[in-house]
């Protein structure tokens, strides 16, 4: 025998030593296949927290939140070595500064929300006026499901209303269907940069025409760890009503959420829409909105024809008049469907109206509540399903019913039945967690708004589990009233990916064998 070959028997036999390895090969002489792979809790999740509306009669309240989950590890939602929670996008997120007081820089703040167990909310109140936008991380136990609500009320001004946003998890490419350049709109978009190196965007336009001509809207540069809200009418020559915003990172990546302000008819934000080859889901219309307009965009080269339904308590129904929407390629479709929801709540369903017409397409509403000048907004963006688990948080404890303003909680089941688990947290200032099964009909949408905390006092969170049949997807309502204006704000629910496939390695020793 080669005398080379002795250490290499030498390597293989502690090797099968130590792992427990009986046999390196099947019966045929080819590797055993490895172990299929299984689902893991993600270990860090990072969020980005746009600038509040800046008002001086504005007030902000974050509720940061991490649903509890199986795993016992322990960690932190935190932004910097020392501390835990959320910081302004200039600070730096792991440590740095200059030897301040236990170990952090002498110019870093402290965190906004600091969240220490999964389960429990914690809050933080903020004036409006001056408030930057916020960076941060969770790992650990507190990664998976980690989310963020902020909300403004501003009771007067442009923009007046109640404006929330979940905060975003960074990305590459954002479309944002339903932004506006019309001269009683002030919509703009936030570009907020998480990490060290600078982030280069283009923002591009599109209308019922096609692309609309801007003046600057590429090659912005968005340095790091910092934030760039860009005033979207001075991007277009003339004002357009209903555009289309996509924005790209052609390097880096950011957090991107439009601030929709009106002149007349309130504000709110215009989150990010999903974007599918198949059906697109619109969940949560209020019961009394008194007007809604979609507004929809096909990316790719293709013309998109959709089939347009609501789902409604009782079942799937085609709103009158308006069966289907063409969306030529490249090009903006808005139609406005009035009070489709008729005293009902609602989900809007888009689907293709040919089998195999599998073209992109990106969708929004605009949903209206009140009438006359105590009109007030907010947008549905189409949604990703909740595949395993979502959450919302910063529903208000003290709200004693929806008709005096609160949470309602809207479950749509498009194609096929469905049960889901829905648990509201403890409060922020105590309480204790409540859960209700929910059988979802194919076809409807159940509207829940009186699950609470028991005896909880402060901000709580809402946990949608889905537990067996089809897809199912939500959207969380929060509403309150102020000097006779219907203020809401509507943020949906997609999964929070709290999960992450990791394969099981096989071992093959037969690599180490010439």
């Amino acid at each position: 025998m080669n005398r080379t070959a002795y250490p290499l028997i030498g390597v293989v036999a502690a090797l099968a030593a130590v792992t427990g390895v009986a046999a390196l090969t099947t019966p045929s002489g080819e590797p055993a296949a490895g172990p299929a792979a299984v689902r893991l809790p993600v270990e860090r999740s990072t969020l980005v927290c746009p600038q509040p509306a800046s008002s001086e009669v504005g007030e902000t309240t974050y509720t940061s939140y991490t649903p509890k989950g199986d795993t016992e590890r322990k960690g932190s939602a935190k932004s910097a070595g020392s501390g835990a929670g959320l910081l302004p996008a200039g600070s730096t997120l792991e440590g740095g500064g200059r030897g301040g007081k236990d170990g952090k820089g002498a110019d870093e703040p402290d965190p906004v929300v600091p969240l220490e167990e999964p389960g429990v909310p914690v809050t933080a109140e903020a004036d409006s006026s001056g408030s930057p936008a916020l960076t941060g991380s969770a790992d650990g136990s507190l990664a998976p499901g980690w989310t963020v609500q902020q909300t403004t009320l501003v009771t007067a001004g442009t923009g007046r209303g109640l404006l929330g946003v979940s905060c975003t998890v960074p990305g590459t490419e954002f479309w944002f269907p339903g932004a506006s350049t019309a001269k009683s709109r002030h919509d703009y978009i936030h570009l907020t940069n998480p990490d060290d190196a600078p982030a280069v965007v283009d923002l591009e336009l599109y209308g019922k025409d096609g692309s609309v001509k801007t003046e600057s809207g590429e090659g912005l540069n968005v340095p790091g760890r910092s934030t760039v809200p860009v005033l979207l009418s001075t991007l277009s020559r003339e004002p357009v009503t209903n555009v289309v915003l996509h924005v790209v990172a052609r390097s880096g990546r950011i957090g991107a959420q439009v601030q929709s302000l009106d002149e007349k008819l309130g504000g709110d934000w215009l989150p990010a829409s999903a974007d599918s080859r198949g059906s697109l889901v619109l969940p949560g219309i209020p019961a009394d909105a008194t007007a809604v307009r979609l507004v929809a965009f096909a990316p790719g080269e293709k013309d998109v024809d959709l089939k347009v339904r609501l789902a409604t308590p009782s079942g799937a129904i085609t709103p009158a008049g308006r069966e289907t929407l063409h969306v030529r390629s490249g090009t903006t479709a808005a139609v406005d469907l009035g009070d489709v929801t008729r005293g009902e709540p609602g989900s809007l369903i888009l689907s293709p109206a040919e089998e195999g017409g599998g073209a992109r397409v990106v969708a929004a509403l605009r949903v209206l509540r009140g009438e006359g000048a105590r009109q007030e907004t907010a947008f549905i963006p189409a949604t990703a399903p909740v595949r395993e688990r979502a959450s919302a948080a910063g529903s208000d404890a003290g709200a004693k019913s929806t008709e005096d303003g609160g949470t309602v909680l809207s479950l749509a089941a498009p194609e096929k039945a469905a049960k889901v688990r829905v648990t509201a947290s403890a409060g922020s200032g105590g309480g204790e967690p409540v859960s209700r099964t929910f059988d979802l009909k194919a076809g409807t949408t159940t509207a829940v708004g009186d699950l609470r905390p028991e005896g909880a006092k402060g901000r709580y969170a809402l946990t949608v589990e889905r537990l067996s049949g089809g897809t199912v997807y939500a959207a969380r309502t929060l509403s309150l009233e102020d000097d006779g204006i219907p203020m809401f704000t509507v943020q949906t629910l997609p999964d929070d990916r709290g999960t992450v496939a990791v394969p099981r390695a096989g071992q093959d020793l037969s690599v180490l064998v010439d």
